[in-house]
């Protein structure tokens, strides 16, 4: 049998009220309405669960049987709605901070949650490694609510950020390759080289790493896709192709059987915290000032909003 939550509390108020019209009072329903639904229990359960004659109203035994459960009920949802509210508050209070690489640069993380940490001492953090497949590393699915991202970004009015580090872009290929034994490589050296390149979903990030702007119209030859820094290195040693890397994520691949070079001819790579521009909730705007505080001055152009 189906019965609600609101069923039980009509029959308890009346139970405990003996009267209709001080229970009706009570719940803030009329009269009227209330006997109709305990009426429709009683249907619903199978037997009177009021005895209603000119003397009042009394608990028929059945009635009487159900009083200390229905009670019972009612307090445990009352301490589960109680326990729904804090696990709502803790979520309010907790902040997902997403990123694709460790933004680990001269202790940039620690720095940002000491100061956020200080600022709101009950606030947690919580950090959470994205696939290269997603480039908002969680902001546009919703699962983070600020990020460690590399610009471009999709939809980029959709966010707004703050640049926290420029570096430049080296090219990571197999030690065994032609230009391996080389100080330094220049991008024209590299036009023909098939490329490991981020999947498509990556949009325009995917064409910063391949260096699309430094082409002159030439299209890039992809050699293989990667969205992670195990499979950049395997196809690396595979000698599936070469791969554009910031100078920060060279220990990501420069492992055995792996070189990074500089490369003469690119622009930096920019990595930046973001959020989503509609998203103005106090906890997401005071981990942005704390990443304000560690970098430093804004750059011109960042959209930032202060």
């Amino acid at each position: 049998m189906d019965v609600h939550g609101r069923d039980l509390r009509y029959f308890v108020a009346v139970a405990e009220e003996l009267h209709f019209t001080r229970a009706a009072e009570r719940l803030f329903v009329s009269q009227p309405a209330l006997s109709k639904q305990i009426r429709t229990l009683e249907r619903t359960l199978g037997t009177p669960l009021f005895d209603r004659d000119r003397h009042g109203v009394r608990l028929t035994e059945a009635g009487e049987a159900l009083l200390p459960h229905a009670r019972r009920v009612l307090a445990d949802w009352d301490t589960g709605v109680v326990a729904l509210e804090e696990a709502k508050a803790a979520r309010r209070a907790t902040l997902a901070v997403g990123m694709s690489t460790s933004p680990g640069r001269g202790g940039m993380l620690p720095a940002i949650r000491s100061r956020f940490t200080a600022a709101h001492p009950a606030a947690a953090l919580t950090l959470h490694q994205v696939s290269w497949s997603d480039t908002t590393a969680g902001l546009a699915d919703g699962a983070s609510d600020v990020a460690f991202v590399w610009l471009p970004l999709p939809d980029a009015a959709r966010y707004r950020w703050i640049v926290m580090a420029e570096e430049p872009r080296l090219v990571a290929l197999a030690d065994s390759h032609r230009l391996a034994e080389r100080e330094s490589v220049d991008f024209g050296d590299l036009l023909d080289e098939p490329f490991l390149a981020l999947p498509e979903s990556a949009g325009p990030l995917r064409d910063h790493w391949l260096a699309i702007d430094a082409r002159d119209g030439r299209p890039a030859v992809i050699g293989a896709e990667i969205a992670s820094p195990d499979e950049t290195y395997e196809a690396l040693v595979d000698g599936l192709g070469v791969c554009l890397l910031a100078d920060g994520n060279a220990p990501l691949v420069a492992r055995p059987g792996v070189v990074t070079r500089p490369v003469a001819g690119l622009s930096p790579a920019q990595l930046a915290l973001a959020w989503r521009a509609d998203d103005n909730r106090p906890l997401v705007r005071a981990y942005v000032e704390a990443a304000r505080l560690t970098k430093g001055p804004t750059r011109a152009g960042d959209p930032w909003t202060g």
